[in-house]
């Protein structure tokens, strides 16, 4: 997946501004995304703002905080990242936004049984899905 896929998912180049490489997303989440991006990706995966922000571990408090503030803080970009760059690389092996969404919500026996949305909460769980979807790019399925 690209750079310029994941920015998409976030809103785009009106919402991060100009963000061409992993480089200068690092950047990006080191200042803190912009509330936007949070809003995007809820729209992109076609979730609640409550069930992004709990697989974010942002209390509800804090989200709200959040978007008076206009940005996350640099941890909360790290986690809104991830998530996106999973997203994006399951955009990529289903080759639509759709289906990516509902593998996403569905139980999956390669993940004991969880849902992949679910993992994406820490990196450990975010590396374990992205290597399922690895496997399912290279026809790996066992």
């Amino acid at each position: 997946m690209s750079t310029s896929q994941i920015v998409h998912l976030l809103g785009g180049s009106r919402i991060l501004g100009e963000v061409r490489d992993p480089i200068e997303m690092a950047h990006a989440v080191r200042r803190g995304l912009p509330w936007a991006a949070f809003e995007a990706l809820v729209a992109a995966l076609a979730i609640s703002q409550a069930e992004l922000a709990a697989t974010l571990h942002i209390r509800a408090r804090t989200l709200s905080r959040r978007k008076d503030a206009g940005k996350l803080e640099a941890m909360e970009s790290d986690r809104l990242f991830r998530l996106a760059r999973v997203f994006a690389h399951a955009v990529e092996v289903f080759e639509a936004t759709e289906r990516a969404r509902d593998w996403l919500e569905s139980e999956n026996r390669a993940l004991g049984g969880q849902r992949p949305l679910a993992l994406l909460d820490t990196d450990a769980g975010a590396r374990e899905v992205d290597d399922v979807l690895g496997r399912i790019e290279h026809g790996i399925f066992g």
